[in-house]
């Protein structure tokens, strides 16, 4: 074959059960010049003997000798790659045809752009569903979601290899399973990031899946990557702001308290008015910006409401100004709190109940 367009690099462990799907689609990629580098990290199943038999001989088995991790394996792929461009896919994840024609041809049309990834839908107990990413990006919208969130699904990042050589090492070892997240800032200096806001890819959930395994290294990964891209901001605060960043709005759990949640809403109104002065995005990216910031503070407002720890006092004090209600109208917000005040009067009763159980215990 004739040096590829795109190298495809896919770390596997133990990938049987999902690998030949994901080369399956493949297959079935209108841009036909690809190469995939399956670099097996000592699979104790039947990975290795599956990919080496592979029927496409644009599909290449590398065997690591000992047992790397994801990251050393990842990197060892992007070493060998022999394309222009070089895209991430995970061992369990599902190309759409268009993938790789619609991210080269993007990146060949704006040469500012480093990386680009895509929407993806997630595939759920054999339904296919939307994720909760933007609809609609600009290269501005995805750099700065990138200071409060990861704003990618890795297996849709394509990237351009001259770039990606100049990284040394491409993916750092020691931000485990929140590596891409580090890249995304990484990168940066070497120009923009993009996405295309069509669904590109199928994003398996399951139970085996590293999201759902390791979610405390995940945490402390991302953590470290947010408080030292914040610290020229922040300085001593970074780390703690980094810390509610990735478990509330990354993570989803409900703020506790008022003060907490005033903490957070006063961190990310910093943050959003440094990025902006050193951006300054267009109208149609600021724009997005606020109604995207806009969107999370809704999710934030709506899950501390709901677990009673927060008051609508701390949510209407603690809201950045520009964000109103964050698009949650009051008859909203009043319902959650109501939610959270009913949950917040069931535990007291439990704990109420336990407490008089022990003193009987006790006594008896």
């Amino acid at each position: 074959m004739s040096d590829p367009i795109v190298s495809v690099v896919i770390p596997a462990y133990n990938g049987a059960a999902l690998i030949g799907e994901t080369l399956a689609s493949l297959e079935t990629q209108t841009l036909t010049r690809w190469e995939a580098l399956v670099v097996d990290d000592c699979s104790s199943d039947d990975t290795r003997a599956l990919v080496r038999h592979w029927r496409d001989p644009r599909v290449r088995l590398i065997e690591n000798a000992v047992n790397g991790g994801p990251v050393r394996t990842r990197n060892r792929g992007f070493a060998e790659a022999r394309g222009r461009y070089l895209a991430g896919l995970d061992q369990d994840d599902l190309c759409r045809p268009e993938r790789l024609a619609r991210q080269v041809a993007y990146l060949e049309a704006n040469p500012d752009i480093v990386l680009v990834g895509a929407q993806a839908e997630q595939w759920v107990e054999g339904r296919i569903l939307p994720m909760n990413y933007a609809p609609h990006t600009t290269p501005d919208l995805i750099a700065w979601l990138s200071w409060i969130e990861n704003p990618l699904v890795w297996s849709t990042v394509m990237v351009r290899a001259e770039v990606a050589r100049r990284l040394d090492p491409f993916t750092r070892p020691d931000i485990l399973y929140a590596e891409d997240f580090d890249l995304y800032h990484r990168i940066r200096p070497f120009g923009r990031i993009a996405r295309l806001d069509e669904p590109l890819l199928i994003y398996r959930q399951h139970a085996g899946g590293v999201s759902k395994r390791f979610t405390d290294t995940m945490r402390d990964s991302a953590t470290r990557v947010l408080a030292e891209a914040h610290r020229p901001h922040l300085g001593a605060e970074a780390e703690a702001v980094a810390r509610l960043l990735v478990r509330h709005n990354m993570g989803g759990l409900p703020v506790a308290d008022g003060a907490t949640f005033r903490r957070l809403g006063r961190a990310i109104a910093g943050l959003q008015a440094a990025f902006v002065a050193e951006v300054a995005p267009r109208d149609e990216s600021l724009t997005l910006i606020r109604w995207e910031t806009a969107r999370r503070w809704r999710q934030l407002a709506r899950a501390a409401l709901r677990s009673g720890g927060v008051t609508l006092g701390d949510v209407l004090s603690a809201r950045p100004p520009h964000l109103g209600l964050g698009y949650a109208g009051l008859d909203d917000l009043l319902r959650w709190r109501a939610i959270g005040a009913v949950r917040q009067l069931r535990r007291i009763r439990r704990e109420s109940n336990r407490s008089t159980v022990e003193n009987e215990s006790s006594k008896g």
